[in-house]
């Protein structure tokens, strides 16, 4: 399924508007995903990450920490 903001009308919404929109599709996201259901591209680049800590371990801090 092919959709754009034009098609949707969501161009012709305030700034306001969208952010609420943005916020009820976040709520609408389910809590977790089946492993089917995420993007290869998304496998890839959090493997990507988990190489690049382990060459820097001591970089950035954890989220935790944050």
């Amino acid at each position: 399924m092919s959709v754009s903001i034009a098609a949707l009308g969501i161009d012709r919404l305030s700034v306001a508007e969208r952010l609420e929109l943005i916020e009820q599709i976040w709520d609408s996201l389910p809590e977790q995903m089946s492993p089917a259901e995420v993007p290869d591209w998304h496998l890839a680049e959090l493997a990507r990450r988990r190489a690049e800590v382990d060459v820097q371990p001591n970089q950035g801090k954890p989220w935790r920490e944050v």
